[in-house]
């Protein structure tokens, strides 16, 4: 769907729909909605007086103006209690009314946003109306052949504004097209069957990336990785036929010698789990293991596009894990990257290795701060469920940060601790850690492996397994990836320049 900012009056506006939305407390009808609704003879007030629409949070309820306006249609989306409002319910409440309409067949809205809906927060509810709208119509359809022509889809949304804030919105919608063209990508990568979405063909996407201004992208091959001593990541790519990828991407928005800020994202672009095999039953989401490398993409893509004025390193370790007579076998030790050995126990715990070179890489870039998101432990699912990302790290700053990002992009955090006492359970009898801590703690002895290739920089752990992919449809994220990761980074990296 297309979004466009034009000047004028909602009421006067012609559209197969107008949008309004409403909160549950209200008294009384005022602006945009007041004038609407007295130009259609009582439409609106009429149907609240009858208590079939209570404006609660994202209920929805379509009325014909029969003639009485230009436009056909009024949908009324409801924004709950003022006082429990917030940005998460606008984007749920645009998505709803955008997948509502779309399900109608309507091909074009328009509405308007009242600006002070949250006090202070202008800019960010007109973006926030215009990510929900976007991202709530995201379909994956590219492999749907029959009856194609049944798809529905919405086309147009016009956001009607006067001149006095017009300049403000425009720039919002501009920004939220950008991060929803980011998201969108980043769903597609992690929908994409492994069979079109091999190593290969993730880091061909990622020098698609590099077209973009200040942006570079260089790929290590297997042989130049075997050269530096990326024997971890070599080891989980060990069972494959297809061949790993160690992908750089590299944005150069800042000062020319001032540290970068490094993304790893974990590229497991299939994860049978090896020899330690995973069971038959949803192996096939397993597709979607290299989220965290699809969100560093997406996110690199908007710090271009937005011309952030950062200096961002993107790395991306890219493999399959699979079995076959050369894979990695549980009790082999390999040598990382850093040096240090590593006892495998299990060779479905592989999100940790290959994170391990590629942390340990990062630091040949003296970075500023080290953030790396994984689908990386069903623990986490366990932990905190399938909506929180789970959030460990070395620096308390730099957890501040990614917190304050959560809360207003909606994809939250919470911290998990780091004690010494878990890293004990990754010490290793033979040689310097192991890739598995057993059952218990599994989220933070995961992570304590980790802390032992980050080195001395502040560095931030996100696993992203539960947010990462819904098994149903949610307010702005449909079934299927959900490419968290990206708003929160992109949130996260403004925040820094805003600074």
């Amino acid at each position: 769907m297309k979004i466009f900012v034009k000047k004028g009056v909602l009421a006067d506006t012609k559209s197969e729909a107008i949008i309004l939305t409403l909160f549950e407390d209200s008294r009384k009808l005022t602006g945009e909605t007041l004038a609407i609704d007295k130009k259609s003879g009582g439409l609106i007030s009429e149907l609240i007086a009858s208590r079939d629409f209570e404006a609660k949070p994202s209920q929805i309820s379509v009325i014909y103006t029969r003639g009485t306006l230009l436009s056909k249609r009024i949908a009324l989306v409801g924004l709950g209690k003022q006082s429990e409002f917030n940005l998460e319910k606008l984007r749920a409440a645009f998505a709803r009314i955008s997948g509502h309409l779309r399900n109608m067949n309507i091909k074009e809205a328009a509405t308007s946003i009242n600006l002070n809906l949250i006090p202070g927060k202008k800019d960010q509810t007109a973006q926030a109306a215009a990510e929900g709208a976007m991202l709530g119509l995201y379909q994956y359809t590219p492999y749907k052949t029959v009856n194609r022509e049944d798809l529905k889809d919405m086309e147009k949304l016009n956001i009607i504004a006067d001149g006095k804030d017009f300049s403000l919105i425009e720039s919002a919608v501009k920004k939220a097209r950008i991060i929803a063209g980011a998201v969108y990508f980043a769903r597609d990568l992690i929908s994409a069957p492994a069979n079109e979405m091999t190593p290969s063909i993730m880091a061909q996407k990622a020098r698609e990336i590099a077209a973009r201004k200040n942006v570079s992208c260089k790929v290590l091959d297997k042989k130049k990785m075997k050269e530096i001593g990326m024997n971890a990541l070599l080891g989980v790519a060990s069972g494959s036929c297809e061949e790993p990828k160690f992908i750089i991407l590299e944005y150069a928005g800042g000062k020319k010698n001032a540290a970068p800020i490094v993304l790893v994202g974990k590229g497991l672009t299939f994860d049978s789990g090896g020899i330690s095999i995973k069971p038959a039953d949803k192996m096939d989401e397993m597709k979607t293991d290299m989220s965290g490398g699809a969100a560093v993409m997406g996110a690199i893509m908007v710090a271009a596009d937005l011309q952030l004025p950062l200096n961002i390193t993107g790395l991306i370790p890219a493999t399959e894990n699979m079995p076959g007579g050369s894979a990695l076998k549980p009790g082999d030790i390999l040598k990382s990257y850093s040096g240090k050995t590593i006892e495998v126990l299990n060779t479905d715990a592989e999100g940790r290795l290959i994170l391990a070179d590629a942390l340990a890489y990062a630091s040949v870039y003296k970075p500023e701060a080290v953030i790396d998101l994984a689908t990386l432990t069903g623990a986490c699912i366990v932990a905190l469920g399938d909506d929180v990302i789970g959030m460990l790290g070395t620096d308390d700053k730099l957890k501040k940060e990614i917190d304050k990002a959560a809360q207003n992009t909606g994809e939250l955090v919470w911290e998990l601790p780091l004690w010494e006492s878990y890293h004990e359970l990754i010490k290793s009898d033979i040689a310097d850690y192991k890739n598995s801590g057993g059952r218990a703690a599994g989220t933070i002895t995961a992570a304590a492996f980790l802390s032992k290739f980050a080195g001395d920089y502040p560095w931030v752990h996100l696993d992203i397994a539960g947010p990462a992919w819904t098994g149903k449809d949610k307010a702005y994220v449909p079934k299927g990836a959900s490419g968290v990761g990206v708003r929160l980074l992109v949130e996260f990296l403004r925040n820094r320049v805003r600074k």
